[in-house]
């Protein structure tokens, strides 16, 4: 195997296991979002990885981010703020598994973004496996979308969709923040100013009961801050156009842990549309080697 092609398949293992632990990270804030309310488990969560963040950036030895590097630092704050609001305010409203299949509609708009912001080109392996991605999709939720609702769905719907249009302009950033800035500065800035962009609204919405959660909110943010840094380190390694794609697998890991943690059964369609997922993650990987260098030269 060739560097490039090999180079590829690393990127392509960090950002699926950072997926991954962006699942289960989800798990410990529909707990926390339920007790305590989506804006103080984001600001209680913003406030451990911001510690956690810093003391690796801190260990790694500081330096001032280029102007470039932190006008994007900035930018995805500004994104990443309502974006994690939104979406973890709507796990109040939605099973966790609905809530993550509507935000599915983020790797569709960010890989027809990819071509108008980074210039780079979709393959045809990457249109093929999101085409296969959103079957895979559509067929779970056959078996696990009903029409019996609790009050406040519909804006919990509405709430997800925005939370992932978002998302999709976040993605396509990503890529070009990781040509800029290492794993750790872009962890530690995103916790920082994600952090600094709440905070002046915690008199009035901050609760301070998280005696019983505190562990929760604890991991929650080491597994943020675990998938940032390999999220990061995948981006600055493919293609955008390449990676997009395997954000249909957190499907497959909210099915997992729906089962593991919530013993939610797995039915045909669940089983079914999973596979379908894998194979549309598998496909994204093989994009053309060629390709992939091509778009690799122009970008270095």
């Amino acid at each position: 195997m060739s560097v490039a092609p090999a180079r590829t398949w690393i990127a392509v293992a960090l950002c699926a296991s950072g997926v991954a632990m962006f699942s289960l990270m989800d798990v410990l804030m529909k707990g926390t979002s339920l007790v305590i309310g989506a804006y103080s488990s984001v600001l209680w969560r913003s406030v451990a990885g911001s510690i956690i963040s810093g003391s690796v950036f801190l260990a790694k030895g500081t330096r001032r981010p280029p102007a470039a590097a932190m006008r994007l630092h900035i930018l995805r704050a500004l994104l990443i703020g309502p974006m994690i609001w939104l979406f973890f305010w709507s796990f109040t409203r939605l099973p966790l598994a609905e809530a993550i299949a509507l935000s599915f509609v983020a790797p569709i708009v960010a890989l027809g973004l990819t071509p108008l912001m980074l210039k780079e080109h979709v393959g045809r392996h990457s249109i093929i496996a999101a085409l296969v991605g959103i079957v895979g999709v559509l067929v779970i939720l056959t078996g696990r979308m009903g029409g019996n609702y609790q009050p406040g769905a519909l804006l919990g719907a509405g709430a997800a969709i925005l939370s992932a249009i978002f998302y999709a302009v976040n993605l396509i950033l990503q890529r070009q923040q990781a040509k800029l800035a290492s794993a750790s500065e872009v962890s530690f800035f995103q916790n920082i100013l994600v952090l600094l962009l709440f905070l002046p609204l915690a008199p009035w919405l901050l609760d301070f009961r998280i005696g019983t959660i505190w562990l929760e909110i604890l991991i929650a943010a080491f597994l943020a801050v675990f998938s940032q840094t390999v999220i990061s380190l995948a981006y600055g390694r493919a293609p955008a156009s390449r990676l997009i794609p395997l954000e249909y697998s957190a499907f497959l890991w909210a099915c997992l842990f729906g089962w593991l943690f919530f013993a939610e059964a797995l039915t045909l369609p669940v089983l079914g549309g999973a596979a379908l997922i894998v194979a549309a993650c598998v496909i994204a990987a093989r994009e053309q080697p060629e390709l992939a260098a091509h778009v690799e030269a122009e970008s270095a």
